[in-house]
């Protein structure tokens, strides 16, 4: 099976091709991938193929098999390899996902000109699951939450400073997170810092992959809960480990996300049982 190991601001997943390639079990193929000892390596694995309603199709799955249902830093992925592979012949162009379709931009001219292009994502509408902020106790700490909904959930939590965001222990408190009876499905985790109304920071606990360098749409759910809150302004950078995203709320209420893109290697994977993942 041939593949492809890309990353947006070091949210890494490997991808395949799925117009060529057959995955029957995508879940225990991610967990193998994944393994970054004994496998490839990755947040995670993302299946690029046809759709029905739009131009093409992503399906994510986190590093422990869940599927997810958007992933911004990897849609952006998925837009550089549709285009400089051939799979779409524009740079625009719309992408369905388990969230609902998105349209992507890839700024670029020329297909494969570079390994890292800069890419825009329609993220859609944001959505408040509950008031702001919301006060909930995680192990044994009441903390203020701003809950939001941007595809998949997100638990917003604001801190004091950039040292106190440097110095939480996200292995060791992650987990109660990520796990609390507010979200009975599980729920994604931003710990953030308004250095200004234009410049946030921001570390991430993943539900199923853990603390990774970046996400798109906690970046992009972090931004949209600070704004709600008066915090920050319509359009902002947020930091993270792996690098930087630009959020901009439109009038419309979508919010776009931009970031880079970047291939870092093709290979093959060898496994006796392999399957399918064409079709529907």
């Amino acid at each position: 099976m041939r593949f492809t190991k890309m990353q947006g601001i070091g949210n890494d997943y490997v991808y395949v091709n799925c117009f060529e390639e057959t995955v029957l079990h995508p879940s225990e193929l991610a967990r193998r991938v994944s393994d970054r000892h004994y496998g490839i390596g990755s947040d995670g694995l993302i299946l690029i193929g046809p759709s029905w309603q739009a131009d093409l199709r992503m399906r994510m799955f986190n590093a422990d098999g869940s599927e997810g249902k958007m992933c911004g830093n990897g849609a952006r992925c998925v837009g550089k390899y549709a285009y400089d592979h051939g799979i779409c012949r524009r740079n625009e162009m719309l992408l369905e996902t388990a969230a609902g379709n998105r349209r992507i931009r890839v700024h670029a001219d020329t297909p494969g000109a570079s390994r890292e292009s800069f890419v825009t994502v329609d993220m859609g509408e944001a959505k408040l699951t509950g008031p702001i902020p919301e006060m909930i106790e995680v192990a044994g700490t009441e903390r203020e939450m701003i809950a939001v909904e941007v595809g998949n959930p997100h638990a917003v939590y604001r801190v004091s400073s950039r040292e106190a965001l440097e110095a939480l222990d996200l292995e060791a408190i992650g987990p109660f997170y990520e796990s609390h009876p507010r979200f009975p499905e599980g729920v994604n985790s931003e710990f953030v810092f308004a250095e200004d109304r234009n410049n946030l920071y921001m570390r991430v606990w993943e539900r199923g992959s853990g603390e990774t360098l970046a996400c798109g749409t906690g970046a992009t759910a972090s931004a949209y809960a600070l704004y709600r809150a008066g915090v920050c302004d319509p359009r902002v950078t947020v930091h993270l480990r792996g690098g930087d995203l630009e959020i901009a709320l439109r009038e419309d209420g979508h919010l776009d996300m931009t970031g880079s893109a970047v291939e870092v290697f093709q290979g093959e994977w060898r496994e006796e049982e392999e399957s399918s993942c064409r079709g529907r």
